[in-house]
């Protein structure tokens, strides 16, 4: 953590060291190879733990701090995360291209303001998930744009690594629905006795039944539950049927193990007996984590979820509560079920989710959305992907129709950003656009490549945006700054390795700045979070001194 003050990076390190909510072992390994390890918990009851060693503190920064001080600070020991590596700074001359498949899953942050507002350690920090849970004002592709989607690139300094820059890409989908066919919906949701918490159950009906009041006639849903074994409460029930949807809602009840290994067999069974051409098929799996719904084995439950995505049924997953929430797991499913992934900490936060964003949590306008950078050695010395870090493919994989890759909702927007080292001399190139002799003096800072398919088709579609030397600015948007402000906090909580100067004070002075017209508040609480945040960091301080 080269330049940060003293206090404030001694604080942090050593509440990080202090406080492991959760006891893992590390996962490193791309998301697809991931998925098959972490939904081992699928094929046994979790209620015991993992047994892993719980007294692992691993990246402790400061071996004199004793965590006896923390013992008054809530944990929640049972929570898995992913703990996929974040990428160093790479050589433009070896590493020329830089690819990851979309996100817009936005689980990270509502389970960052739930873990600050609870008073515990922020563990699973996804910086895109962070990024890409606010809006930005993109430019919306028009109407009979031939491509569902625009991007938008801008470049500026880096706030916290003076001589470096930071290059922002946007891409925003088209918010014209692919289809105007109905919904057809199979809520499985999770009933078992750990869901008997205010947080969990009662707070999942009353979010399903926001998700109700926005169907019609021309939409068809199931309901089934699990706990020890399956039930089926509604079976193709008629979307406009509210009251008795809502009345099944409200009469749920939890208790019993967490088995019901039939349970997600079912769901799929429902989906596919209501298949609506061309609509919207989807099972919207409800759960706290701790659970077994699959078949006996993870590769048969990877197997089962790609499947059925395959013949059109996706799968969403919402989270709910805490203590022994797994998010790596719920994740996974839903990558490789073509689906989204939330996590519900407040009804608000449902609310967002299933009315304010239900086009873009339900209809797809862009499947297996891959996005490949290539830098331009010209003006580029070095360069590292921020986020995305069990989202980065191999290069090969961008023109492999057979990889899977990110789904984007009508709506949606997935940013990202680059750190950059700008170059300071000439560079010798291979076959690539910025590499040859040709182009070799070309003042672009990079060529951002996005390959997609419409909905339904087998082969992609490659588009091409290039950020010019007029992408540099000294004067970014107000969405720069924000976005730029989350990315820098996110930087400083999760201790990355080259965070620079990273600095939640000053992530909160240029958030603060850039709240723009903010409709529904959400950045201002992000600004919140920056002082919870800062607050628990100087309490912990107090407590040594």
């Amino acid at each position: 953590m080269r330049g940060r003050s003293f206090t404030e990076a001694q604080a942090t390190a050593r509440w990080h060291s202090g406080v492991k909510i959760h006891t893992k072992t590390p996962v490193r390994m791309a998301a697809a190879v991931a998925a098959v390890a972490v939904v081992s918990a699928l094929g046994a009851c979790s209620a015991g733990g993992d047994g892993a060693d719980s007294s692992g503190l691993e990246g402790i920064a400061y071996d004199d701090y004793s965590s006896e001080s923390w013992r008054d600070v809530p944990t929640d020991e049972q929570e898995e995360y992913d703990d996929s590596p974040e990428q160093s700074f790479q050589d433009v001359t070896t590493s020329p291209l830089s690819t990851f498949a979309s996100d817009v899953d936005t689980a990270s942050y509502s389970n960052l303001r739930r873990q600050l507002n609870q008073g515990v350690a922020p563990e699973g920090v996804r910086i895109e998930e962070l990024v890409n849970y606010f809006d930005y004002d993109y430019a919306a592709p028009e109407p009979d744009a031939a491509d569902p989607f625009t991007v938008t690139t801008q470049v500026a300094d880096a706030p916290w690594a003076p001589g470096h820059q930071l290059a922002m890409i946007g891409v925003q989908a088209t918010d014209t629905r692919a289809t105007d066919r109905g919904n057809n919906i199979v809520f499985l949701l999770d009933v078992s006795g750990s869901m008997d918490e205010p947080n969990k159950l009662p707070l999942l009906a009353d979010s399903f039944e926001l998700l109700v009041d926005q169907l019609d006639e021309d939409d068809t849903v199931s309901i089934v539950t699990y706990a020890g074994s399956e039930q089926v409460l509604a079976d193709s029930v008629r979307g406009d049927r509210h009251d008795k949807l809502v009345k099944t809602l409200r009469r749920l009840e939890a208790g019993g193990s967490t088995g019901g290994a039939a349970g997600l067999e079912t769901a799929y069974e429902l989906a596919s007996k209501n298949f609506v051409e061309g609509g919207n098929n989807r099972v919207i799996l409800a759960t706290d984590g701790d659970f077994n719904v699959g078949p006996s084995t993870p590769e048969q439950l990877t197997d089962l979820i790609e499947q059925h995505a395959r013949t059109g049924v996706y799968i969403s997953v919402l989270g709910f509560g805490m203590g022994n929430l797994k998010d790596h797991t719920m994740e996974a499913i839903a990558d490789h079920g073509n689906g989204n992934y939330a996590y519900i900490d407040t009804l608000d936060e449902a609310r967002k989710v299933l009315v304010d964003e239900f086009d873009s949590t339900m209809f797809v306008v862009a499947q297996d959305l891959k996005v490949q950078v290539e830098l331009n050695p010209a003006t580029v010395a070095e360069y590292r992907l921020l986020g995305y870090d069990n989202r980065r493919l191999d290069d090969e994989d961008f023109a492999d129709d057979t990889k899977d890759a990110g789904d984007v909702g009508a709506g949606h927007e997935v940013t990202a950003f680059y750190e950059l080292v700008p170059a300071d001399g000439e560079t010798d190139g291979d076959d690539l656009d910025y590499q040859s002799s040709e182009v070799g003096d070309s003042s672009d800072f990079l060529t951002v490549h996005v390959r997609y398919k419409h909905p339904g088709a087998d082969e992609s579609t490659e588009v091409v945006f290039r950020a010019g030397a007029d992408s540099y600015t000294t004067r970014p948007t107000t969405d720069f700054r924000f976005a730029s402000a989350v990315v820098e906090f996110a930087l400083a909580v999760t201790e990355s390795d080259n965070a620079e100067d990273a600095s939640p004070r000053r992530a909160r002075e240029r958030a603060q700045a850039a709240l723009g017209e903010d409709p529904y508040g959400l950045r201002s609480e992000f600004v919140g979070l920056i002082d919870e945040y800062r607050e628990i960091v100087d309490q912990a301080l107090s407590k040594e001194g």
